[in-house]
């Protein structure tokens, strides 16, 4: 009996399905999203995250592991270091799937597959009370919005310092137009 056996087939072979889930999970983990069909994507989505839960243990039995299923070096390397301690207090959740529509050649339904961003995770860290806000991406904008304005503000110092000879030099102009019609 085959219960709760999964298997993704897709009119692959098995290695060839092995593959291209290890390829599409390290562009993943290196690109941070990944535009494919839904169906790729949700299997994707299983493989990457087992190999993130993997990946929080951080020894050296699960690195080599990791390295055995993703067959990528950089990959695993950003995933222990980078990736899995970012999410060491969310237990699953780590990636999205956003529907795009179909493909217009065949009709396929395409998606983007994306990991969920830190600053989300840190959030929930810091308050599991609080309701659920999309604010991490809105603090991101306003932070560069903030670096933005900063470097317009400096930059507008800068010019008016360079113009502020010119500006006293008009000045001292029309106090000495003004100074013979005042005689």
């Amino acid at each position: 009996m085959r219960h709760r056996v999964h298997t993704f087939k897709v009119g692959r072979s098995s290695a060839h399905r092995r593959a291209m889930l290890a390829n599409m999970v390290s562009s993943l983990f290196t690109n941070g999203q990944i535009q494919t069909t839904l169906v790729k994507a949700k299997e994707a989505r299983r493989f990457a995250e087992k190999l993130i839960t993997i990946g929080k243990k951080g020894d050296l039995h699960r690195r080599r592991i990791a390295v055995a299923k993703l067959r990528d070096k950089d990959a695993v390397k950003l995933l222990f270091d980078e990736i899995a301690p970012s999410y060491e207090g969310r237990n699953g959740g780590y990636t999205r799937i956003l529907k795009l529509g179909v493909r217009r050649g065949d009709a396929t339904e395409m998606c983007l597959l994306q990991l969920v961003e830190k600053a989300e995770v840190k959030e929930e860290k810091a308050g599991k009370k609080e309701t659920a806000k999309k604010a991490p991406k809105s603090k991101k904008a306003e932070a560069k919005l903030e670096e933005v304005a900063a470097e317009t503000v400096k930059a507008e110092e800068a010019k008016a310092e360079e113009l502020k000879p010119e500006v006293k030099a008009e000045e001292a102009e029309a106090k000495a137009m003004e100074a013979p019609k005042a005689e």
